[in-house]
């Protein structure tokens, strides 16, 4: 969706690299401090002057929203590990950690033309945030620097984030935009309504392995080169933290409003009360992993093939009760599960739930019918229940 986090705008000239640059990369005069994994290419206008690149940060309202900021920046790398202390430092306690790395065969080659390898996407799951930054300083140098990597943190609850992209461009989305702005003037990154970002000029993207080694910074040059390698540093992230692999087309974002409309009527509700203390986002995404697993094989009995409807039963019931935009927000979000789960059914004339009396354009769809993808159990289940017979 276009206001997802992690939606940052890259250049349509951008080059892969992995072997070591030539000296003939040019430096700014003025600002110096690049995260190792951009290096910008030569731009100078007609008078003999080049863009000099500066700090800031500019920010917008989110697409169909009155309330959720995102906020875009550019700093020093030496600044960005303190703006994500002080970001976590604003967190209620939790948080979950995305990465987001290219496998290893996308810098084998360069780009051609809009053409570009697709990023793997991983979050782990909610730790306390003094868990989290205890498992993430040890990699975090490697992170900021280099060119195929991005990473930040996230409490979907809260409606805020934090990314640092693997354009090395920070974008926050939050809706309590004066906190951010706060935290980044803390960090010497001021408003500039006419901010130009280094992905707006051509660039070429580095990994640590392409830097002779008395170029890298301190703690980076005394590591070997497996602990260099992102595709290395970044699975040791994901297996430390048990994180799992997120589609890049389920990219949403909940603003802490939409949560606290949601958890209100939850909690108000007989049916579906257990579903108030949940992050509804994280509801979403099982809905996608139900249909996913469905379309796999079911595996599971009657009972947890119910529970799956149930899960779709609950996130129906917010659906008919809120207005727009959270609504076509959620519509979108779904759309395609939902979609796939349609196909999937089979026998569409009978109701799972047994409400036969209810018309076949009851808008429950998923009890028309039952998956044909039908594990051992499941089956097992339907057959004594009688589902089968005429």
């Amino acid at each position: 969706m276009e206001d997802y986090p992690r939606s940052a705008t890259l250049s349509p000239r951008r080059k892969i690299i992995r072997s070591p640059p030539d000296s003939r990369s040019p430096t700014l005069k003025q600002f110096t401090d690049y995260p190792l994994g951009i290096r910008l290419w030569s731009s100078v206008n007609k008078d003999g002057s080049g863009h000099q690149q500066e700090e800031g940060y500019v920010f917008s309202l989110l697409e169909n929203s009155t309330d959720a900021y995102r906020l875009t920046a550019f700093c020093g790398a030496g600044k960005v590990a303190g703006i994500f202390g002080a970001f976590l430092g604003t967190l209620p306690g939790e948080a979950f950690f995305i990465l987001e790395f290219y496998p290893d065969e996308a810098g084998d080659e360069p780009a051609t033309g809009n053409e570009r390898s697709q990023p793997l996407v991983y979050y782990s799951p909610y730790l306390p945030v003094e868990e989290l930054q205890e498992a993430i300083t040890p990699y975090l140098s490697r992170l900021i620097h280099d060119g195929f990597v991005g990473f930040g943190f996230a409490n979907n609850r809260a409606g805020t984030e934090l990314f640092y992209s693997e354009e090395k461009i920070l974008s926050g989305f939050t809706g309590n935009r004066l906190q951010f702005t706060h935290m980044l003037a803390e960090h010497g990154v001021h408003y500039r309504p006419d901010m130009l970002f280094p992905s707006d000029r051509g660039h070429d993207h580095l990994s640590l392995l392409c830097h002779d080694r008395e170029n890298l910074p301190t703690g980076l040059s005394q590591l070997k080169s497996g602990e260099l390698d992102y595709a290395q540093f970044c699975l040791e992230l994901v297996e430390g933290l048990d994180m799992y692999q997120v589609e890049e087309t389920l990219s949403f974002f909940l603003t802490r409003k939409e949560q606290d409309l949601v958890e209100s009527l939850y909690s108000s509700s007989v049916e579906f009360t257990e579903f108030a203390d949940e992050d509804f986002g994280t509801l979403l995404l099982d809905w996608h992993d139900f249909v996913c697993e469905c379309e796999e094989g079911f595996r599971g009995d009657l009972w947890e093939y119910q529970q799956g409807l149930h899960l779709r039963d609950a996130v129906e019931y917010i659906a008919s009760r809120v207005g727009s935009p959270l609504r076509e927000k959620i519509a979108e979000i779904i759309r395609e599960s939902d979609a796939n789960f349609r196909q999937l059914l089979d026998d569409r004339r009978k109701r799972l739930d047994g409400a036969s009396q209810r018309p076949a354009v009851d808008g429950h769809f998923w009890y028309h019918g039952v998956v044909r993808n039908q594990g051992v159990d499941l089956r097992r289940d339907l057959i004594r229940q009688g589902w089968f017979k005429p």
